[in-house]
C-alpha cells in the first residue's frame, strides 16, 4: 500500500515554504543593510567623548550636588519620624 499525498497538501507545503523562504531572506537582508548602515554611521560620525567638570565631582567620583541631595533627603526623613 502506497502512501501518496493529495495535490493540495503538496501545493500547501510549497507555499509554506517559499513564504518562510521569503520571509528568511527579507530578514537576512534587513539585518545587513542596519549593520552597514551602523558601520558607515560610525565611521562618518564617530562617538564624541564625554567631558566631566572634575571640579564639580568629590574624591569618591560622586557630584557634590548628589551628596547634598541625598543628606538633605536623610534629614528630611530622620526629621518626619516621631521620636
Amino acid at each position: 500500500m502506497t502512501s501518496v499525498a493529495h495535490p493540495m497538501v503538496m501545493e500547501g507545503v510549497q507555499l509554506m515554504l517559499i513564504g518562510m523562504g521569503t520571509v528568511f531572506v527579507f530578514l537576512t537582508l534587513l539585518v545587513v543593510a542596519v549593520r552597514t548602515m551602523s558601520a558607515l554611521i560610525l565611521m562618518y560620525f564617530p562617538p564624541v567623548p564625554i567631558q566631566t567638570n572634575k571640579a564639580v565631582v568629590t574624591a569618591e567620583g560622586v557630584p557634590r550636588a548628589h551628596v547634598a541631595a541625598v543628606a538633605a533627603a536623610i534629614e528630611k526623613h530622620r526629621g518626619s519620624q516621631a521620636p
